[in-house]
């Protein structure tokens, strides 16, 4: 079974996108610099070589790693829906039980987060134990720091 992970039409569009532009702009530069390097002679004591031929590595990689989220990819759908209970995309406002501070977190795919706007994975500690569940609830998370307390408030 594949493992799936969640994102948004605009996370898939961004990675497939990054994808292009490694595959038909960076790949063939380096490919040109091995070349070059290569001509320069003797291949065991040429720097530029071997520093094209560990970047051509890591671009590998990452072409790699781009393809497999691609493949593994499951678009899911930010619009709001009704539903009884926090699902993906929804917007949800909770209390933390500890310091009382107020917090407004948006569920979303892993290729999504940023944390300066509030957007947590769906799949992270937080993310999963907020889903599924409704106003009044209180979900502990256990976070670096101990066992997180929160009450959810709302969500939309």
């Amino acid at each position: 079974m594949v493992n799936r992970i969640p994102m948004t039409q605009q996370a898939y569009d961004r990675l497939a996108q990054e994808l292009d532009v490694l595959k038909k702009v960076e790949r063939p530069d380096i490919i040109s610099e091995i070349a070059t390097a290569r001509a320069q002679g003797d291949l065991a004591e040429n720097a530029e070589y071997h520093a094209a031929k560990e970047k051509q590595g890591h671009l590998e990689a990452k072409i790699h790693e781009l393809e497999d989220k691609i493949h593994r990819a499951e678009i899911l759908s930010t619009t709001p829906i009704a539903s009884d209970h926090i699902i993906f995309g929804n917007v949800v406002s909770v209390k933390n039980l500890d310091t009382k501070k107020v917090l407004q977190y948006t569920l979303v795919g892993p290729e999504d987060v940023d944390v300066v706007t509030g957007k947590i994975s769906s799949v992270s500690p937080i993310g999963k134990s907020l889903l599924g569940k409704k106003p009044g609830d209180v979900v502990e998370v256990q976070i670096p720091k101990g066992l997180l307390k929160l009450e959810i408030l709302d969500y939309k």
